[in-house]
């Protein structure tokens, strides 16, 4: 929201962000759902009848769905507003649990994770624009993480219920979630950017209203209405995603931050996480137990890093030291697993078989403070009003390319390879990353939608200050 702070209250954003992130547990639920069931499937030849290459491939299907709903999709937050579309992710949501009650062949559980990737498409391009669009700056610092926070705690407890339920009992046990979203957040309010955006000036400031809780909002109205006649009343057609100053750093930094994070493995992670511990052989805990911790931290580390601690450090500053200590982690990672493969009968490695769960337990904390949380709150802030379909859009065409290029790498090498050459691939673009990061990521730290307009319109090449 193009808002500064003034009296009144925040708690109404903050209900609306935390309802508005509900769908991002249930689609958390749905993209790690082969973490915990991707050996269930394999394992369990009684009632699926499935090869371990047939599931392995499970996690490709998702990220093809995201690239057909962000090619065709990318506008209808635009058409039938962020509220809306939000909970029209309840059905694709709702029908990947009904296929998985009833499935027992390969090819339905295909069906269900492209239908997955569909709704993911939309929910990553309405989701970070709704969350930006209802809270100040302040805020937006606090609890702009809320998709990343949700997703962890979906991944979480997907990994709690495989450890206990069957995958009939889960799908029965989720089925509920989209049900619980779409009552919740009938009751929140449409974005005020939206309404100002289509003309309707009353409902925009009943909606401000709503969500400031002040007895006078009219000089916040007309200043966030001034907003965004400002920003509308630029073309924003495809041409002028390049050629636009302000739209093209932007467009380069959303992809730069997406293609960061999931070249840092996480995506892989969280859909092959028990695959990862089984294939290990660390032999300290069972493949189900250490997914539920290493799960378990990523929420709760991502939930202390979200209160705040961000806002404090600063969006680039936070993004450097995290892809520099995943980079290095992942590489150890790496050198762990190439030593078994290879020197295991000269090299004792039986008093080092907690390295790999610890490893990434560190990496996670390391990937929590800048790589996790940023590419999700900055993208709602970077992008303009009048371009802010068509710049998601093409980063969400970016993110599908590089889940499908992540759990390809990981599937083919892991196979061809050993398991450790998928972490070197990892910490290598990872440390690219790292480099890059000191030119391409500008500072949003504590500044409304507007003011990082006019600062992506005025700055040259943004390097970092420490």
């Amino acid at each position: 929201m193009g808002l500064k702070e003034n009296e009144g209250s925040d708690t109404p954003q903050i209900l609306a962000i935390i309802a508005a992130c509900i769908p991002g547990v249930s689609s958390a639920l749905l993209f790690s759902w082969p973490s915990p069931f991707l050996l269930v499937l394999i394992n369990d030849q009684e009632n699926y009848d499935i090869s371990e290459i047939q599931a392995e491939l499970l996690p490709i299907f998702l990220p093809i769905g995201i690239l057909i709903s962000s090619i065709f999709l990318f506008k209808i937050h635009d058409k039938i507003g962020r509220k809306y579309t939000l909970l029209l992710l309840c059905v694709p949501q709702f029908l990947f649990w009904l296929i998985t009650i009833f499935a027992r062949d390969i090819y339905s559980f295909y069906i269900g994770r492209f239908i997955c990737g569909v709704a993911d498409g939309i929910m990553y391009a309405a989701l970070p624009i709704y969350i930006s669009e209802v809270a100040t700056p302040r805020v937006r610092g606090t609890w702009g993480n809320g998709q990343t926070f949700s997703f962890n705690a979906g991944f979480l407890l997907i990994n709690v219920l495989g450890n206990y339920f069957t995958i009939h009992q889960t799908a029965y046990i989720c089925l509920t979630l989209p049900i619980l979203s779409a009552i919740l957040f009938l009751r929140i309010p449409e974005s005020p950017y939206y309404y100002l955006m289509k003309g309707q000036d009353e409902r925009a400031r009943t909606s401000l209203q709503w969500l400031l809780r002040k007895p006078d909002i009219e000089s916040d109205f007309l200043q966030l209405k001034a907003d965004v006649q400002r920003q509308i009343s630029e073309t924003g057609t495809w041409p002028d995603l390049y050629n636009i100053v302000s739209n093209r750093k932007a467009l380069r930094a959303s992809l730069f931050l997406r293609f960061a994070q999931q070249s840092a493995g996480i995506g892989t992670f969280e859909n092959y996480i028990q695959y990862i511990f089984d294939k290990s052989n660390s032999g300290m805990l069972s493949p189900q137990i250490s997914s539920i911790i290493f799960s378990a931290l990523l929420w709760i580390v991502m939930t202390l890093f979200s209160i705040g601690l961000l806002d404090k450090f600063g969006r680039r500053k936070s993004f450097i030291i995290s892809s520099l200590g995943c980079s290095i982690l992942l590489a150890a990672e790496s050198i762990y697993f190439f030593l078994d493969q290879f020197y295991s009968d000269s090299i004792d490695l039986s008093n080092c078989q907690w390295f790999p769960l610890a490893a990434l337990m560190v990496y996670i904390i390391t990937y929590c403070g800048g790589l996790g949380p940023l590419p999700s709150l900055m993208a709602g802030e970077l992008f303009s009003a009048s371009i802010k379909g068509k710049g998601l859009g093409v980063t969400n065409v970016g993110l599908a390319i590089i889940l499908f290029a992540s759990a390809f790498i990981f599937q083919s090498l892991t196979t061809s390879v050993g398991l450790y050459a998928p972490f070197a691939v990892y910490s290598t673009l990872t440390f690219i990353c790292f480099m890059l990061s000191f030119y391409v990521i500008p500072e949003t730290k504590g500044k409304t939608l507007e003011e990082i307009q006019q600062d992506l319109k005025g700055n040259a090449i943004i390097r970092v200050t420490f």
